[in-house]
């Protein structure tokens, strides 16, 4: 639907007329030399047909004039009205890059997967899930990196996690500073909303800030962790001396990601594949369900560009117009006056 936002200005349409009929006209002194001849002989040589070119330029003028108003008066079109939440949750979610992420001990099809692949494939869709949420994206290996702020724009943040690579933070594992990264993220957000989800494969093992410490602070902060170690409990490696069995997540913490869940009033969740890590992340759904209410937004999308283009457009022709009207006439009576002396 067409509208305008500014449309008391459409009230200065006869503006040009009003200055036209109410001031005087200006005079203007120029010193002339008369010519009888001439005036007849450009008297008697003007067609009917120049009557109306003289409107022209008016007509013209009018149009730009209208042109230049409808700009002014800011047309939009709005869209279908779309549904949107007041508030939301304010959720942060901290993925570890670090070096053991590269584990292939993932499988989806038949296929062999490391662990930041399947955490790609199954955040892809909770992301999706999350349209009325401020999401936020914490990278960490030896150090802690905020890759999105919180925010709607999920298509980006999304893009941003399907971009990231193992080893972009460092081969370590420092999950006291991303949890601390989070906390100052989710500072000036409402205490009742800040929510963060900590996914990792491994142990603490870099970063100035421990881990216990940092969940101290979160549950003083009012902002609930819920904390994932992700990983197999077996893995079959093959080697010249025919396959064995080991397990690729011995160095996973599980106690104190359990602690910093259960003292900041989060959960801890463990996955050991991709299935189990789907129903974790629906579980986070039901968990934290995002707010819905009955308010609406109308997408807007601005035209007021193309009567302003068209009145540029115009206004060019005009001009060029006038001005080879001008080099005729001037031609014209340096003709004339050859002519008649």
């Amino acid at each position: 639907m067409l509208s305008l936002q500014l449309p008391w200005l459409l009230l200065a349409l006869p503006v040009p007329a009003l200055v036209y009929w109410l001031l005087p006209p200006v005079a203007r002194p120029e010193a002339a030399l008369r010519i009888p001849y001439y005036q007849q002989l450009q008297s008697s040589q003007q067609a009917p047909g120049q009557v109306i070119q003289g409107r022209a330029p008016l007509i013209l003028l009018i149009a730009i004039w209208l042109l230049l108003l409808l700009a002014a008066a800011r047309p939009v079109w709005l869209g279908e009205p779309q549904p949107l939440a007041a508030s939301g949750r304010d959720l942060m979610l901290a993925v570890d890059v670090s070096g053991s992420m590269e584990t292939k001990d993932m499988v989806l099809n038949k296929t062999s997967l490391n662990r930041l692949q399947g955490i790609k494939i199954v955040m892809d869709g909770f992301i999706t899930r999350r349209p009325q949420d401020r999401l936020g994206l914490i990278l960490f290996g030896s150090n802690a990196y905020i890759q999105a702020p919180l925010t709607f724009d999920h298509a980006t943040l999304g893009q941003f996690l399907n971009d990231s690579q193992i080893g972009f933070a460092g081969p370590e594992t420092a999950i006291g500073d991303a949890i601390a990264l989070g906390i100052k993220r989710l500072a000036d957000r409402p205490q009742q909303s800040r929510v963060m989800v900590l996914l990792t494969d491994g142990a603490n093992t870099a970063g100035a800030i421990d881990p216990l410490e940092a969940a101290r602070v979160a549950a003083e902060q009012g902002v609930k962790i819920y904390t994932l170690g992700f990983g197999a409990d077996e893995m079959i490696v093959r080697s010249f001396f025919g396959n064995r069995k080991v397990n690729p997540s011995a160095d996973l913490d599980e106690a104190t990601l359990q602690q910093i869940a259960e003292s900041t009033g989060g959960r801890y969740f463990r996955a050991r594949n991709i299935e189990e890590l789907i129903k974790i992340y629906s579980l986070l759904d039901e968990l934290e369900p995002t707010e819905h209410d009955a308010q609406q937004v109308r997408p807007q999308q601005a035209l007021f560009f193309w009567p302003a283009g068209l009145a540029l457009l115009l206004s060019m022709g005009w001009a060029m117009v006038n001005l080879l009207s001008r080099r005729r006439r001037s031609n014209t009576s340096k003709s004339e006056v050859k002519h008649a002396g």
